[in-house]
């Protein structure tokens, strides 16, 4: 498939593999948290299909909450500089929190939405990546449930984007320019 401004896509990860995965990690988490309830947490924007797809596949009671954070701008590396975007709509504290989150690469964010969250008194605070970049970790993260873990390409597709395009694919694409 060939993307605008003579960038290419080459597909990485395909939509079954995707909902296979999904079905697994959320198999896991059901049998970590049997008889709790949780706070499923999505960081937007990226991560809303991961979410929508993988909170489907619970069987254990949850409420969503929603925290918007950026970090990329329009490129294709972390600015290093997140914000945040979006805060919670209700308190968290003396729940069990998982943070779902699109890719895992320099943990920078996912840091950040750590200690984020860590001054709300979680009774617990675990982490579901779908892709996870470990050669391109930049602070020391290791996410709870991690669904592929992928080499330090810039990816797109299911939610993720390249300034602001192609977070529709069905499928997840390295991106070329």
């Amino acid at each position: 498939m060939s993307a605008s401004n003579n960038a290419q896509i080459t597909p990485y990860i395909s939509r079954e593999q995707i909902a296979l995965r999904i079905q697994e990690m959320a198999k896991k988490i059901n049998a970590d948290y049997t008889g709790q309830e949780i706070v499923a947490l999505c960081t937007l924007k990226g991560s809303v299909l991961f979410f929508a797809d993988i909170v489907r596949e619970l069987k254990i009671p949850l409420r969503f909450e929603f925290l918007g954070t950026s970090s990329y701008g329009h490129g294709t590396t972390s600015s290093g500089e997140v914000k945040v975007t979006l805060d919670l709509n209700s308190p968290i504290s003396d729940q069990h929190v998982i943070v779902f989150e699109d890719i895992v690469d320099s943990g920078l964010t996912l840091s950040f939405v750590l200690d984020y969250l860590r001054a709300r008194k979680p009774a617990s605070i675990k982490t579901a990546t779908l892709l996870f970049k470990p050669t391109a970790l930049k602070k020391p993260i290791k996410p709870d449930y991690v669904g592929f873990e992928i080499p330090n390409d810039f990816v797109i597709g299911y939610g993720m984007d390249y300034a602001e395009k192609y977070r529709e694919m069905p499928y997840i694409g390295v991106l070329k320019p």
